[in-house]
């Protein structure tokens, strides 16, 4: 059978692959559409991440909410059916996948073509016994757990008690004891979540803190809200081998003595690793470094110009909405070729799902000091805000960097209820360059929870009135 030559050729249907497929598709391009299954199809986001964990986060939070409220007087009787909760995680899913699959996207025009995905050439794609040539390739194939390799782990994995996020959402038992491998933001989010849900949490990691790529006053405020909820944590500890199905032998990093951990499952976060596996790069000129990662450009072009990558296969910020930007430089780029757009992080985001959530945005201080960029650090504590008096949420905290010459929003960070939702204003800013004065002349409804980036700000502000700024004003005021 003969095919076409396709203009745009997107293997992976992520939100990297889709978001480039469907706008090209839109215009009027020829695209196919290559994935390993229809079930595959909304990539991890959609089948073993986001979504799934958002759904069960959502129900952990309520029945957290509602044990709350036994402090004014409720009773709250029986315990949590993860049958039931897990059927609100596949529904959740099932409602985005009727715009998720292949027969909705053949419905749009877009040719589709499900199974492994090989470079046969340059510019050639082979599924099964047919080989595809495209224009452009783009290569959105993402990433999965990297696996635990230690003694005994086969037998764990043969008992039905190991997972990673590709299968937790499986469990229709709640398991009384939960052990987590690795304290990153995966690990993190679903260990409080079944805590909330009622099982028996413990964390281990290496590390000497959870999410160590985080601001470390913040990460430390949400660590003791976990302790709180009663997860325990074994930091600096190396993960020896399972002595047998249900239990975990570790070793402190500092004193060597061999500890015990008992579980009834365990989840593995440990991090990820791409998916390039099986995609013959070679046949496509398309180079890698010693560990396997991709060569790319600051246009995420591969050593094959014709080849762009997108998404976690990257190998950069693992993200949904990472994937979405990167899909914005490489439709601007191909479409608008004499005025190309490289790619920047600078005023990426990003939201660790906890209770509270941990928010990030912008440029960190490490970046900011990288860069020689003359700084300031606003911060408050949440401990004086009207609001958080009110919801019990006088914990949070937040930083706000600062250019000290222009006074532009170039980054922070937040721990609070809905922090992901609180710091979107503060993206906005740090997109468009805009400067603390954009947030100081605003008005916002009280008693909102966003007037915390106001008083940030204000705070910031009053450190400018110095004795001689109000003398000066001052003498204004008797010229009145």
């Amino acid at each position: 059978m003969t095919h076409p030559v396709y203009d745009i050729i997107a293997i992976g249907a992520g939100s990297g692959g889709l978001n480039i497929a469907s706008f090209m598709n839109s215009i009027g391009l020829k695209v196919l559409l290559i994935d390993r299954s229809d079930e595959h199809i909304g990539g991890d986001c959609l089948n073993t991440g986001c979504v799934p964990s958002k759904a069960l986060i959502h129900i952990a939070r309520q029945h957290k909410n509602a044990q709350e409220v036994t402090a004014y007087g409720p009773q709250l009787g029986g315990s949590i059916d993860l049958e039931k909760v897990m059927a609100h995680v596949k529904g959740a899913q099932d409602v985005i996948r009727e715009h998720e699959s292949a027969e909705y996207f053949r419905s749009k025009g877009m040719d589709v073509v499900l199974g492994e995905a090989t470079f046969a050439g340059k510019n050639a794609v082979k599924v099964g016994d047919s080989v595809y040539h495209g224009n452009k390739i783009i290569l959105a194939t993402g990433s999965r757990p990297r696996p635990l390799t230690i003694p005994g782990v086969e037998e764990v994995e043969k008992s039905g008690r190991l997972f990673t996020n590709e299968n937790i959402f499986s469990l229709t038992n709640l398991p009384k004891r939960l052990l987590v491998i690795g304290a990153g933001p995966i690990g993190i989010e679903l260990g409080q979540a079944f805590r909330h849900l009622g099982s028996e949490v413990s964390i281990v990691t290496n590390d000497a803190k959870i999410l160590p790529r985080e601001d470390s006053t913040l990460s430390s405020i949400l660590h003791e809200r976990l302790k709180e909820d009663g997860v325990v944590f074994h930091f600096g500890k190396n993960t020896l081998r399972f002595e047998n199905d249900d239990t975990l032998v570790v070793e402190d990093s500092a004193t060597k003595t061999e500890e015990k951990l008992y579980f009834d499952a365990v989840l593995v976060s440990i991090g990820r690793v791409l998916n390039t596996d099986g995609l013959t790069l070679e046949n496509a000129g398309i180079k890698t470094d010693e560990r396997g990662k991709i060569l790319v450009d600051e246009y995420l072009r591969t050593t094959n110009k014709q080849v762009f990558v997108c998404g976690d296969v990257a190998g950069q910020h693992q993200f949904t909405h990472a994937a979405e930007l990167h899909a914005g430089v490489i439709i601007k780029n191909l479409l608008t070729p004499f005025f190309k757009k490289k790619l920047s992080t600078d005023a990426l985001s990003w939201v660790t799902y906890t209770t509270p959530e941990l928010a990030t945005y912008g440029l960190n201080e490490a970046e900011l000091k990288k860069r020689n960029v003359a700084y300031k650090v606003l911060e408050s504590s949440f401990a004086e805000d009207d609001r958080a008096i009110t919801d019990n949420a006088r914990y949070g905290y937040t930083k706000m960097f600062v250019d000290s010459k222009t006074k532009k929003i170039l980054g922070g960070t937040m721990i609070a209820p809905n922090a992901g939702e609180l710091i979107q204003e503060l993206i906005m800013a740090t997109t468009s360059g805009l400067t603390t004065s954009a947030i100081f002349n605003k008005i916002y409804p009280y008693p909102t929870a966003g007037r915390i980036n106001k008083r940030v700000v204000t705070n910031g502000e009053r450190g400018r009135l110095t004795t001689r700024v109000k003398r000066l004003l001052r003498l204004f005021y008797s010229l009145m």
